[in-house]
């Protein structure tokens, strides 16, 4: 993984200047602003690897802000920082797009650890050779970051986008839990979260709006299956 650019959209300064320090010494180049209007500015101006994005901003609340960033088809990173930690909250900023979510008070050596994981994700993905992979009328473009069905984009989150090349890379065979949980998340990843099974619940509804002919469903005691609807009708009649 090599060093990244990254901005931190955090009001209070004392974690703010904790958050550059503690990055700046693990050799990435950091960027910090307080408001909601200061990073839409920052984003028009530079080009960010990823963002730390704290959930209650003085001027905006950072859960809409991410919203924003994805119905643009914005792919950067999202690391979601907040003081609420109720499960609803997290949820909603994972669902608004978030990659990450990690409730106040932290240690600082976490919140590194979980945003390398992140980028180092993103580099296993750019890196893989099989540029373009397909599933019935399904197209994911690594390249371009893009996936399509029937040429009609589908905006996914960079989380999302990586769950679902790690899924077609396996059509029509079930990739379990925990595979999933080291391709698109890393083995220092907390096993007993439930991310997992929270993103395929976004990718499936996402799937089902953009088309009947693929399916992504639970097969009991084996994990997830992407496959078309095709090989759903020839195993019913057999």
């Amino acid at each position: 993984m090599s060093a990244a650019r990254i901005l931190v959209v955090e009001d209070d300064p004392e974690i703010s200047e904790m958050i550059a320090d503690t990055l700046q010494r693990r050799g990435h180049t950091i960027d910090v602003t307080h408001s909601g209007a200061e990073f839409a500015q920052q984003l028009k101006t530079e080009d960010y690897a990823l963002v730390i994005l704290d959930r209650l901003l003085p001027d905006a609340e950072g859960a809409e802000l991410c919203r924003s960033l994805r119905q643009t088809g914005d792919d950067i990173l999202v690391f979601m920082i907040t003081a609420q930690d109720a499960l609803e909250d997290k949820l909603e900023g994972l669902e608004a797009g978030a990659d990450d979510y990690l409730t106040k008070p932290f240690a600082f050596a976490e919140m590194a650890m979980r945003v390398e994981t992140l980028l180092r994700r993103a580099d296993r993905t750019a890196g893989t050779q099989e540029e373009e992979l397909c599933t019935g009328p399904l197209r994911l473009d690594r390249a371009r970051k893009k996936v399509t069905v029937d040429g009609a984009p589908i905006a996914l989150t960079a989380t999302e986008f990586s769950l679902l090349a790690h899924l077609m890379q396996h059509t029509d065979r079930p990739v379990d839990r925990m595979e999933l949980l080291n391709a698109v998340w890393g083995y220092d990843f907390d096993p007993e979260t439930n991310v997992v099974e929270v993103y395929i619940l976004y990718l499936r509804r996402k799937l089902s709006q953009a088309t009947t002919d693929v399916t992504l469903r639970n097969v009991r005691g084996f994990g997830y299956l992407l496959e078309t609807t095709d090989n759903v009708l020839e195993e019913q009649s057999t």
